[in-house]
């Protein structure tokens, strides 16, 4: 569905509007505070051959440098913008991945892995200040770790509840988000746990940067059905 297609009323007519234009400029003004995704990825620790998907890729900018950060990989994007996925597009091909890294649209909180990509599942789910945008987000999270293989791992980065940070940076950030239809998920940590642990999952979080973000991985067993 391209992007005049694409309903309005819709969550991706809402993400086309706002990123119709910002797309051109977004990696570009979103690295001074989108903290923590480099350190994520560089984490990921990818089995050789493995295979990694980004819910809510945006530009494409993450994918693009975790293959580079991991040459033998396969890589995923989903993403419910086709305005953003343009972008990411034209990224995979300049970056020289078309090869290795495929895009798909979808909503992420009910998705067809088999049907979009070919496969039911991954070794890695990656998940970066996606979630502070979709409203129903406690349901990506748990369709995310519904998608892990076995010994798979779900690593989530996004805005924290910036608890060590001056209360007047605070009001600040909240309404420069607020601006994007961005919303911090205070209650993340606390949900997170909770559908790891129904889905037998070990769950590890961190609050870095001062709590600035949240940075959350959460690990099927090997045995996992």
């Amino acid at each position: 569905m391209s992007a005049a297609e694409t309903p309005a009323g819709t969550a991706a007519g809402l993400m086309d509007r706002i990123y119709r234009h910002q797309r051109h400029i977004y990696d570009a003004s979103r690295k001074f505070y989108l903290l923590g995704r480099d350190q994520l990825i560089d984490g990921l620790q990818l089995p050789a051959g493995g295979s990694v998907l980004e819910i809510g890729c945006g530009t494409g900018r993450n994918l693009v440098r975790i293959a580079r950060r991991y040459p033998d990989c396969a890589c995923y994007g989903l993403d419910v913008s086709s305005e953003m996925l343009a972008t990411a597009r034209a990224s995979v091909a300049k970056a020289g991945h078309e090869d290795r890294i495929r895009l798909a649209q979808g909503d992420a909180t009910g998705f067809d892995p088999q049907a979009l990509f070919g496969r039911a599942g991954f070794d890695r789910i990656v998940i970066a200040y996606a979630l502070s945008m979709i409203p129903p987000w406690q349901g990506v999270v748990a369709e995310a770790l519904r998608r892990l293989e076995p010994g798979g791992s779900l690593h989530i980065v996004d805005f924290g509840d910036q608890a060590g940070l001056p209360a007047a940076f605070k009001a600040v950030l909240l309404r420069w988000l607020a601006q994007f239809h961005v919303t911090p998920r205070v209650s993340l940590p606390q949900v997170v746990a909770a559908l790891a642990e129904a889905a037998g999952a070990e769950c590890r979080l961190g609050a870095p940067y001062r709590g600035y973000a949240i940075h959350a991985v959460a690990t099927r067993p090997r045995d996992a059905a």
